[in-house]
């Protein structure tokens, strides 16, 4: 699908499901990496990511749209256009939009993971997050932690 596709397909779900037109440009931003979509305040655009097209289809472009709307169609009129705001649930729950995108296999599969070993007795420690190696050291014997490597798995 192409950018003019997906213009073209905003415009027909605006209209057909809200009754009002979208004026605005709609494109895909390949950047976006864990949302499925975004409405930019500021220009009245809305950004949608390719990879929740390629993975889970159509009908999850369309509640993606459909929820982007929500916030575009709030937020000119006026009212109240965040997560959290009553028009927005109220508004989400009569088209039919999803509150939250489905999750993607491609990003969330992948982990990060450091492992550290210990200079005196060599015990490996697998960890999500870095560790100051000038503070913390070995629970086993005491002794100083090195970073041995970085698996992605």
């Amino acid at each position: 699908m192409t950018n003019n596709e997906l213009q073209r397909l905003v415009e027909k779900i605006s209209i057909q499901t809200f009754h009002k037109p979208f004026l605005h440009q709609a494109y895909f931003n390949p950047r976006l990496k864990t949302t499925g979509g975004r409405y930019m305040l500021g220009t009245h655009n809305i950004d949608v990511n390719h990879k929740y097209y390629d993975e889970h289809g159509m009908d999850e472009l369309i509640g993606i749209i459909k929820h982007e709307l929500c916030h575009y169609h709030l937020h000119i009129e006026g009212k109240g256009y965040k997560h959290g705001d009553e028009d927005f649930k109220r508004l989400l729950n009569d088209v039919g939009a999803p509150r939250h995108c489905s999750t993607l296999k491609s990003v969330n599969n992948r982990k990060k993971y450091l492992v550290y070993v210990c200079s005196k007795c060599r015990l490996e420690f697998k960890r999500r997050r870095k560790i100051n190696t000038q503070k913390f050291v070995c629970g086993h014997c005491k002794g100083k932690l090195q970073l041995l490597k970085e698996v992605i798995l």
